[in-house]
């Protein structure tokens, strides 16, 4: 079976459609997902707006850029320093 991929901000309006009164049973149905992920989805991102959803999964996407520049800036700094081992 095909899983369908909720986003963030799908996720937050369907609970906060939850918080207005729509049962989690009809919630299930809509969005073709059983009931267990809906209390999943509650704890995780009861009482979060949209931007804060996201801004995890930016900083994941910042820090493995940062850790790429470093390792690229640790590579080229172990390289230099053979360069200069083998002329001496």
């Amino acid at each position: 079976m095909k899983r369908n991929r909720h986003t963030e901000e799908q996720i937050i309006s369907q609970l906060k459609a939850n918080e207005r009164g729509v049962s989690i049973a009809e919630l299930a149905r809509q969005n073709g997902v059983t009931e267990q992920t809906i209390y999943r989805w509650k704890a995780k991102y009861s009482g979060m707006e949209v931007s804060e959803a996201k801004r995890p999964r930016e900083l994941e996407a910042e820090n493995a850029r940062l850790k790429k520049l470093l390792a690229e800036s640790a590579l080229d700094n172990a390289a230099l320093k053979e360069i200069v081992l083998g002329k001496w």
